[in-house]
């Protein structure tokens, strides 16, 4: 039988009680339809690659999915204060072997829209420049056993407007529960605050 998967609108007074908060964030409420989360500073998800440091300490409210393949969705946007703050979708099974999609904050440049793909303990990173206006958007993360899509679409778009940012394997072999859902982190300082309009974790 299909696990009957989270359709949250944060419409309520709390988010859904299978959610749970990893390390929680400063501040998160939900108000006017939305799930308001102020950062701490410091926070981050890195593993090593190039940087050499290692970093696992962002906020992720995650639910542990049992049901197989799923699509995870949602609409973020961000009210930046430093470099790097960030929001969006994440599937993370331990510090070694996570997958995180966002839109990272560049003060005096184009901000990226990329995928962070940690596998062994070792982080990739691909982006694309966007518009340093562009600070908000939808993200979508299907899983089809061990690989993963990931997907980005325009905030006012239709469902037919997903344009894929990334296709990867975690080290996942498709029958073990998935802890994913939302995350965000300032690796700099506090004071981000994003607003999350719904979560969907569906089966696919």
């Amino acid at each position: 039988m299909s696990e009957p998967g989270i359709d949250e609108d944060f419409n309520g007074a709390a988010p859904d009680a299978r959610l749970q908060w990893w390390n929680a964030p400063a501040r998160a409420e939900v108000r006017d339809s939305l799930l308001t989360v102020v950062t701490r500073g410091g926070t981050d998800f890195w593993q090593r690659t190039h940087y050499g440091f290692r970093r696992d300490d962002g906020h992720c409210l995650l639910y542990e999915w049992s049901g197989g393949d799923f699509v995870l969705t949602t609409s973020v946007r961000s009210h930046p204060a430093h470099q790097y703050d960030q929001a969006g979708l994440i599937v993370r099974f331990s510090a070694d072997c996570w997958l995180k999609t966002s839109i990272e904050y560049e003060p005096d440049g184009p901000n990226r829209l990329g995928v962070v793909v940690t596998n062994a303990g070792w982080s990739d990173w691909s982006t694309q420049d966007v518009r340093h206006t562009l600070l908000a958007i939808r993200l979508r993360i299907r899983r089809q056993g061990g690989d993963y899509f990931v997907e980005s679409a325009p905030a006012e778009s239709a469902d037919g407007a997903w344009s894929q940012l990334r296709l990867a394997h975690l080290e996942d072999d498709g029958g073990r529960p998935v802890p994913c859902g939302l995350y965000a982190c300032s690796p700099k300082a506090a004071g981000f605050v994003a607003e999350f309009d719904y979560l969907r974790l569906q089966c696919s």
